[in-house]
């Protein structure tokens, strides 16, 4: 593909950037965790490899019981904020995080990002993740209680007020305020940020980018979230805003937008896109399907296919990866069809090698799909 043969040339124009970023609100820790089909012995098992098997394996039980083995694989710092962050970090953006990383102590497994970070305000405790990898996709099951402590008066009182906030957000090229369906009180901080903050930011001649990510709001109701997306579109007086989805996401916008889009149609994806940026009327709607990648921006769709991995490492983060590469194509003005193509090669390279790229790995791994070595 042309466009990818042209990334790499394009992003070593722009090594030595300089970019100030501001990301929060929430924070996980994660254990990745791989469900038992068979023991050998002790040390050594067998996975259920497939969601499908999983299923059938908790079938199987019903009327009855079963005892399913779960081992930790690893415990890593997680929730999008934070993944979206550590990819940033990884890449050189000066960075300042906000969230749920612990109080009154941040909690270890953040420690090497708030290390790289230039400013950190931890707000509240984190939550806690049990991510069950299979070969086709993950399950996540989330313990959130100690999320529900973060209000706008907590964000207030931990950043300076309204004005602290305001001399933040305004000193950046991107800001982004992550996971609103696991914040019970995410909604109420953007209408804070809106009411109080807004007319506290400067004038600029080019509005900075921010970036919004739902991550699965089919728990909330229909009232909730077209409430969220009423608010997100509100941030366009102040920025560009970003929406990033992943397919079944975007799907479930539509429906609460009111967009029906026929299944007869011959690409219900882009149709689907295109509709829900129309109706937001935000700067960029980006969806990530597992295997591509498309955004919608003005009046143009773009598209690209990804470098799909059959047997990823680490799937827990993917989308967050791969949402960093795009907000940092876009930062860095690039034009949106590398953009979403940056994107898809942070992920594919997180996905093989379970952590995510520097710039220069990025560039590498550019470089050997177009070789078609990934």
């Amino acid at each position: 593909m042309q466009h990818v043969k042209e990334l790499s040339a394009k992003l070593k124009e722009k090594k030595g950037f300089a970019l100030k970023m501001l990301i929060g609100l929430d924070g996980f820790v994660d254990e990745i965790i791989h469900p038992v089909d068979k023991r050998q012995d002790y040390k050594t098992f067998t996975r259920i490899k497939t969601i499908g098997e999983f299923g059938e394996r908790i079938t199987k039980a019903a009327g009855l019981s079963t005892n399913i083995e779960m081992v930790t694989i690893q415990t890593k710092l997680g929730g999008n904020g934070p993944i979206l962050s550590n990819a940033l970090l990884e890449y050189g953006v000066k960075l300042t995080y906000v969230g749920a990383l612990g109080t009154p102590d941040i909690h270890p497994v953040f420690h090497p990002m708030t290390e790289k970070a230039a400013a950190v305000y931890s707000l509240c405790n984190p939550g806690l993740t049990d991510a069950y990898e299979f070969e086709d996709g993950k399950l996540i099951m989330g313990k959130h209680s100690s999320l529900s402590s973060l209000t706008w008066e907590v964000c207030k009182k931990g950043m300076g007020g309204a004005e602290g906030i305001a001399k933040m957000v305004g000193e950046c090229h991107l800001f982004g305020m992550e996971n609103w369906t696991m914040l019970p009180h995410m909604s109420d901080i953007w209408q804070g940020i809106i009411d109080e903050v807004f007319p506290l930011l400067p004038a600029t001649a080019e509005k900075p980018l921010a970036f919004f990510d739902l991550a699965d709001p089919e728990k909330r109701t229909k009232e909730d979230i077209r409430r969220a997306m009423g608010l997100i579109g509100k941030f366009e007086q102040k920025f560009r805003t970003i929406l990033g989805l992943n397919e079944k996401e975007v799907y479930e916008i539509a429906e609460v937008l009111g967009i029906t889009i026929s299944d007869s149609s011959t690409d219900k994806l882009k149709d689907t896109v295109v509709a829900v940026h129309k109706a937001m009327g935000i700067y960029c709607l980006m969806v990530h399907p597992v295997r591509t990648v498309c955004c919608a921006i003005g009046d143009e769709y773009f598209f690209t296919e990804g470098p799909y991995c059959a047997k990823p490492k680490l799937t827990t983060g993917a989308g967050d990866n791969l949402n960093a590469g795009f907000c940092l194509g876009l930062a860095l003005n690039l034009d949106p069809l590398s953009a979403i193509t940056l994107g898809a090669c942070t992920s594919g390279y997180y996905v093989r090698n379970a952590k995510s790229p520097t710039f220069d790995q990025a560039i590498a791994f550019a470089e050997d799909w177009d070789a078609g070595k990934v």
